[in-house]
């Protein structure tokens, strides 16, 4: 063969191998572009399952077919578990809420006749067993409560409904309700009126200040005064609770929010760590939030804000 044969031969080579990578290459990109195709309809699909939605099924044998039919099952089943869910939920609502409304009326009339016991003219003995049983149902009351309220997070029983209210009458009602405990320490309780007005749910926010009130009037000693105002600012209205209690360390002051964070320094004092949770809960599903300033051994200041607009 001479030399012009020879190297049409190896031209012929080179141009039939450049022809197979060209046409691998336009094959590659062909069959890629397919196949993000598909990943991008699975995608796309899972989307859908996530969100909760049904997928259109087609009934062949294809392996698109299967995953639909498989995703479908995954919804529905998730669809039967969450109903389920929320069938149990409001079955617990109901049972804590009747337990406690009839546990709550026995209880209270122990606590009156006990402590009418306690005031008659009773012999020794009896007037200790009078005394204990004021305790008893005391403590009786103090967990019945924690136990309502540790249902309220495990339940999800905190629906809140914000609409415009009056702060005076939110701080009227939160101070209402721990006037027996601050008289039984001889603790003032000093409300300033405010003729502000607030977006917050009139139950729930109570039952926060309630808690912030309660823990004012345990921790300070006989004898002191319990501060509660409104500070109006721009965007939200400012609710300061006062004490003149043990105060909060600083290294402590991102944990007492916690759920059952209780510091060392009060272990001796009843309670199980939640009403400060409690608090944090209610005011940040309306939108707002809560501070402390404090220092040990000079009282806290606990700041819920609630929006104004």
């Amino acid at each position: 063969m001479g030399e012009w044969g020879m190297s049409g031969v190896l031209w012929t080579g080179v141009v039939f191998c450049l022809g197979m990578l060209a046409g691998a290459g336009v094959f590659g990109g062909w069959y890629y572009r397919r196949m993000r195709r598909q990943l991008d309809g699975v995608l796309e699909r899972l989307d859908r399952a996530i969100g909760g939605h049904l997928q259109e099924s087609s009934f062949d044998e294809s392996m698109d077919a299967a995953i639909t039919q498989r995703l479908n099952q995954l919804v529905e089943m998730s669809q039967m578990n969450c109903e389920q869910a929320d069938r149990e939920r409001n079955l617990v609502k109901g049972l804590i809420s009747d337990i406690s409304h009839q546990v709550r009326t026995p209880l209270t009339n122990i606590m009156l006749y006990a402590g009418l016991l306690e005031e008659q003219e009773l012999g020794e003995h009896a007037g200790e067993m009078a005394s204990r049983i004021h305790r008893q149902a005391d403590k009786l009351d103090f967990f019945m409560k924690e136990l309502v309220r540790s249902s309220y997070l495990e339940t999800e029983m905190i629906a809140v409904h914000v609409e415009k209210s009056s702060v005076d009458e939110l701080i009227a009602r939160a101070c209402q309700a721990v006037e027996m405990q601050a008289l039984k320490k001889e603790i003032v309780i000093e409300a300033v009126p405010s003729p502000e007005r607030a977006f917050f749910d009139m139950k729930w926010t109570v039952e926060a200040l309630v808690n912030l009130l309660d823990n004012a009037v345990k921790y300070s000693p006989v004898g002191a005064v319990v501060g509660i105002r409104a500070v109006p600012y721009e965007s939200f209205l400012c609710i300061q609770v006062k004490d003149e209690g043990i105060g909060i360390r600083e290294e402590e002051q991102g944990l007492i929010f916690q759920r059952f964070y209780r510091s060392p320094e009060v272990a001796g004092v009843k309670g199980l760590g939640i009403g400060l949770y409690l608090v944090r809960e209610i005011i940040k599903k309306q939108g707002g939030y809560v501070k402390v300033r404090s220092e040990a051994g000079s009282g806290a200041v606990f700041s819920v804000y609630l929006r104004r607009q």
